[in-house]
């Protein structure tokens, strides 16, 4: 890999989305930059740039959104990881229209199931118990891989 690449995220609940992130870092050379406790930074010598969160009413946490509508260059090539209770699409809507407002190229999103304790769910002892799981994991760092082809 010779891209330089970083990854923004933000995994404020159980550590889900920070799962995959770590994941691909441990593997790969990349920055990682965690937007609940930096939000300002320079991104303009980054080849790709990887917004990761999880999932908040429908769409990524607004520390994501935030960041991204503040620091994302011009014309980058991005991609969005997220773990969320149950999948559905439209999860990225929003982080595609600022890419899209950004001129960016977004090569893809991956998303999978995340421990969920939010609401009635935390009764019962929550929802997606040992996810992300391995598989997941893995799908996630291959996900990555192709995005940096």
């Amino acid at each position: 890999m010779n891209k330089k690449t970083v990854i923004i995220y933000a995994s404020t609940h159980h550590g889900n989305t920070y799962k995959l992130v770590k994941a691909i870092s441990d593997k790969y050379t990349i920055d990682t930059i965690d937007a609940t406790t930096q939000s300002l930074a320079d991104l303009q010598s980054y080849d790709v740039i990887g917004f990761a969160s999880g999932i908040d009413f429908g769409k990524f946490y607004e520390t994501i959104e935030s960041f991204t509508k503040k620091n994302l260059p011009m014309n980058k090539k991005v991609f969005f990881l997220y773990t969320c209770a149950k999948d559905r699409k439209g999860f990225t809507d929003s982080m595609r229209e600022i890419a899209n407002q950004k001129e960016a190229v977004i090569l893809g999103e991956y998303g999978c199931k995340g421990f969920n304790t939010y609401g009635p769910w935390r009764v019962i002892g929550g929802m997606n118990k040992n996810h992300p799981n391995q598989d997941e994991i893995l799908q996630a760092i291959k996900f990555f891989e192709r995005c940096i082809k």
